[in-house]
């Protein structure tokens, strides 16, 4: 296996840019699946992006941000 190939997966994966977009990827999936209920069938990953995106990304950062640094207060 290729050991600079494993060490740069590992990398990323431990990176904060990384969660970063994972968090985002459950928050997107999960207004995917609220939103689908409301309509009654799936909306797809695209339109909740978008819509997710549009309506709640910034007060989701924003939050997130505000809990980062008081929990790096705290330490």
């Amino acid at each position: 296996m290729n050991t600079s190939h494993d060490e740069g997966v590992s990398l990323v994966r431990n990176s904060m840019l990384y969660r970063e977009f994972l968090a985002e990827r459950e928050e997107v999936l999960r207004h995917k699946w609220i939103e689908s209920e409301k309509v009654g069938y799936d909306i797809g990953f695209e339109k909740a992006l978008l819509d997710w995106v549009m309506r709640h990304r910034g007060s989701w950062r924003d939050s997130r941000s505000r809990h980062s640094r008081l929990v790096a207060g705290a330490n």
